[in-house]
């Protein structure tokens, strides 16, 4: 089978971007200083939570060193529902592999699975928080608004401050009561649990952080708890307007270079591949990519492989990294058994394009539509297939960076090749 040739491209985005870190962290708190009423000696509670955000690290010594120079005593929570194995270890392991420690952030972190029920909402739903934070004297909640990976809501509340209060800060117990109930938990009984915490908890504000399609800082917002709803409607407007795509919407054949917790909830961006594979849940229209291959697992995700059940197919070396254990745990609780499934694993890359082009239906190999990209959250650079250029060239935000050329393979059979020219 002769493979059609690959041209290097590369998407040119628009938005804003955070220059000074801990100057405009600085900034935010100090505007609604007022509405916080910190004093000297309280301990406030900080979220971490287990996304990969753009300077995470940096935004929350920023915080700390802001509540240190009015006499506060800051420390850090994990907040990541069962990810990290769902232990404590796991947990804070996850922030150091992100960079979230105690010397760089300044604060100590205190990482424990262990809840108190401060509540219930109207449906009866149990309302958990972090022991750790519920001894404390505040909390801020730190964590970025995006589109969630799972549905779509009808009041414009998905991912961001409301779920870090909710399945963040209430651990893998409210995790387990919430995904209990499906999409239904998720969308609209989340927004419920964490009014509750707003009214019960300590909850002193947020800090809504929004990225470009560069995976850059863009916004950095300090919000009054009394405002985070209304707000994080706005920025999740914001967000889904700045969010990277994919330059066309039909495909043959999508190779995903690597999947992983790190660069999205679902190891893939379901927003960015069209598929959801959840029961109930309605597939998006577009875009309409045939196969989906998923090529290897990133380190950063220490071996959790949710969201290879995205993939049609996947190789044996992303295989051999599953770590079934933290993968089990996290798809279990989050019930969408689906995206943990194992596809077709095939020997590597080559042969997994070779077998996704056999299967389509009709489409001479030459002529296939092609995108290889290195994830779903870095689209800056990518190859097509030939066939793609037309469309391509008429795309005043796209740029042919790159000859066509065979495509390239290393001796075990893998894609090798650079995505930045």
């Amino acid at each position: 089978m002769k493979l059609p040739q690959m041209a290097l491209v590369k998407q040119r985005f628009t938005g804003p971007a955070v220059k000074d870190i801990e100057g405009e962290v600085t900034k935010q708190l100090s505007q609604i200083e007022h509405e916080l009423r910190i004093t000297p000696g309280r301990r406030i509670a900080l979220t971490a939570g287990s996304r990969g955000i753009a300077n995470i690290a940096d935004i929350i010594r920023a915080t700390v060193r802001r509540l240190k120079s009015i006499g506060a005593e800051p420390y850090i929570i994990p907040a990541m529902g069962s990810h990290g194995g769902a232990t404590a270890e796991g947990q804070a392991k996850v922030l150091e592999s992100l960079g979230v420690t105690e010397p760089y952030c300044g604060a100590p972190i205190l990482s424990s699975m262990e809840v108190v029920q401060i509540g219930e909402t109207e449906r009866g739903v149990p309302v958990y928080i972090d022991r750790h934070a519920h001894e404390g004297d505040g909390i801020i909640l730190i964590g970025r608004v995006k589109q969630h990976t799972d549905f779509k809501s009808p009041i414009g509340i998905e991912s961001g401050i409301m779920k870090m209060a909710a399945i963040g800060l209430g651990k893998h117990k409210q995790a387990l009561a919430l995904h209990n109930y499906g999409i239904q938990g998720i969308r609209d009984f989340m927004p419920e649990v964490s009014r509750v915490v707003f009214e019960k908890a300590k909850i002193l504000c947020g800090i809504g952080i929004v990225e470009n399609a560069y995976e850059q800082t863009a916004v950095i917002e300090a919000i009054p708890t009394r405002l985070i709803e209304e707000r994080e409607r706005e920025l999740l407007k914001l967000s889904a307007s700045l969010m990277p795509k994919l330059p066309v919407q039909e495909l043959d054949v999508l190779h995903v270079d690597k999947i992983g917790k790190n660069y999205s909830g679902t190891g893939m961006d379901t927003n960015i591949i069209g598929r959801m594979r959840i029961n109930g849940v309605d597939e998006p229209a577009f875009p309409r990519i045939g196969y989906v291959i998923a090529g290897d697992l990133s380190d950063e995700c220490q071996g959790n492989a949710l969201g290879v059940g995205l993939a049609d197919l996947t190789t044996k070396r992303l295989f051999d990294k599953i770590d079934f254990h933290k993968t089990n745990e996290n798809v279990i609780t989050s019930t969408f058994l689906h995206r943990a499934m194992i596809p077709i694993i095939i020997e590597n890359d080559r042969e997994a394009i070779r077998t996704a082009l056999r299967c389509s239906w009709g489409i001479i190999p030459e002529q296939a539509r092609i995108m290889h990209i290195p994830n779903t959250l870095h689209l800056e650079h990518l190859f097509i297939s030939e066939s793609l250029l037309p469309e391509i060239r008429r795309l005043d935000h796209l740029e042919v960076v790159g000859e066509l050329s065979e495509m390239q393979f290393d001796v075990n059979g893998n894609f090798i090749g650079s995505f930045y020219g």
